[in-house]
């Protein structure tokens, strides 16, 4: 069972990877190919010298784009778990649950606001349109509060003020390094949720020119006629970055998610 399971999920990734190293046409081979060709190389030359996917482009503004958000999510996250779990101060409560009421309302009805303030401000089609209304968010201060509050002594806190830090020290020296493992699930997890993102991007970044990899993608398989061949190859090249991100941080993203299931 746990063999099937293995290979159901891993088959998908394969035959991309197959249908990327062959000629266009391989998907309407019978029997179907199911090992990798040598045209890659070709297929990638087409991809990039496809005007109308700007594939590149897209790469790039992904790669902007998921790694601001990363930086900010996880410094205002952790910065704002650390307040809320050891801190004390006048409407701490009511402001943490207006925060987790954030969480509870669907994205999708926020759109036709956040699109007509962004074109008021002359942002559409732009990064910042796409960036800035996500520098933070509620999922990520509910999950550092309750890991400070969990990982983090109050004694320790009171050693540091009797020490002579202050509150941003505190933060800086005692409070960060203890957040490791949360730090590297949320970074992973914020870099694939931004890196993936669709809906918002595919309204807020029209212009062709200017796309997300994920809105060239969608350029390339849009049209009479697709080249799975060059919509596959463009598939594998966009995962890479998230590939790296899980094998340069695996360890302790695992180690994270692990801690995370003990103690709770």
């Amino acid at each position: 069972m746990l063999l099937a399971t293995v290979v159901l999920s891993i088959f998908p990734l394969y035959y991309m990877i197959v249908v990327a190293t062959r000629e266009q046409g391989a998907t309407s081979s019978v029997p179907p190919p199911l090992i990798p060709g040598s045209s890659l190389g070709d297929n990638v030359g087409r991809l990039l010298s496809n005007e109308n996917a700007a594939f590149m482009t897209g790469m790039v503004n992904s790669a902007i784009i998921s790694l601001t958000l990363t930086v900010s999510v996880v410094f205002l996250s952790t910065l704002a778990g650390f307040a809320f779990a050891k801190l004390r101060f006048r409407g701490r409560n009511a402001l943490m649950l207006s925060i987790l009421v954030t969480m509870m309302v669907p994205a999708q009805l926020g759109v036709v606001p956040l699109y007509m303030m962004m074109a008021k401000l002359q942002w559409a089609n732009h990064l910042p349109s796409v960036i800035v209304p996500f520098l933070v968010n509620g999922f990520g201060v509910f999950m550092m509060r309750q890991y400070v509050s969990q990982s983090v002594p109050d004694e320790l806190i009171e050693a540091a003020r009797v020490d002579g830090c202050n509150t941003f020290r505190i933060y800086w020296s005692v409070v960060l390094p203890a957040l490791r493992p949360a730090i590297a699930v949320l970074a992973l997890f914020t870099f694939m949720a931004q890196w993936n993102e669709f809906f918002w991007a595919s309204l807020a970044m029209g212009d062709p020119s200017n796309p997300t990899v994920q809105i060239s993608l969608q350029h390339l398989s849009t049209g009479y006629y697709n080249d799975y061949a060059q919509v596959f190859a463009g598939t594998l090249l966009s995962i890479l970055p998230l590939l790296a991100a899980f094998i340069v941080f695996g360890r302790q993203i695992i180690g994270g998610i692990m801690e995370g299931a003990l103690k709770a």
